[in-house]
């Protein structure tokens, strides 16, 4: 067992009890709206243990696949390389995160800024993944066909004994998932 949510109720929201164990998919649809990336970071912050919560008991941290930022600064005059970026944010297995040289492309010295949406995604997922297989990711930003290769590759890697959890405003994914929980949203 991964995580045991025997159910949250807030002002905000409710999320239905759910348990997770290895090699398993969870979706938890948030709905879209105003709320949605502040809710989406609320649950990030759970299933990544930087916050407690009484009815969750999280017994082994996930990783969040985050966005790739830079600032202006060095964007401008220093931007961030694939490779760097690798050395920087992957694990012990960097044999995951150099997948991305796959893409024909890409390479050490290509800016990460240069990427598409889905590119800069793909770096960010094999990063995550080269450290951990529980993850915590969504598709925003993403093309259908970008959103639909990533969720592929996640789901190639729960196949192989990962665990994930897609936060998402749509129910695209609802019958391709072992679990697929709605939130509720609380009435003002």
């Amino acid at each position: 067992m991964l995580i045991a949510n025997t159910g949250i109720k807030t002002d905000n929201y409710y999320l239905p009890p759910f348990n997770l164990k290895e090699g398993e998919f969870v979706v938890i649809h948030l709905h879209n709206g105003a709320h949605y990336y502040d809710l989406k970071m609320e649950l990030v912050d759970i299933f990544t243990r930087k916050m407690n919560v009484e009815n969750i008991q999280v017994y082994r941290a996930f990783s969040f696949v985050n966005y790739f930022g830079e600032s202006n600064f060095r964007r401008i005059f220093h931007p961030i390389r694939v490779g760097e970026y690798i050395k920087k944010n992957a694990g012990n297995d960097t044999g995951i995160a150099e997948k991305i040289y796959e893409t024909s492309y890409i390479n050490n010295r290509t800016r990460v800024n240069s990427l598409a949406a889905t590119s800069r995604k793909l770096l960010s997922l094999y990063s995550t993944l080269s450290h951990s297989q529980n993850i915590i990711f969504d598709l925003d930003g993403l093309d259908p066909l970008g959103a639909k290769e990533i969720y592929e590759i996640v789901k190639s890697n729960v196949g192989k004994g990962g665990s994930a959890i897609l936060l998402d405003w749509t129910d695209d994914m609802k019958n391709d998932c072992a679990k697929f929980i709605t939130i509720e949203m609380m009435e003002d």
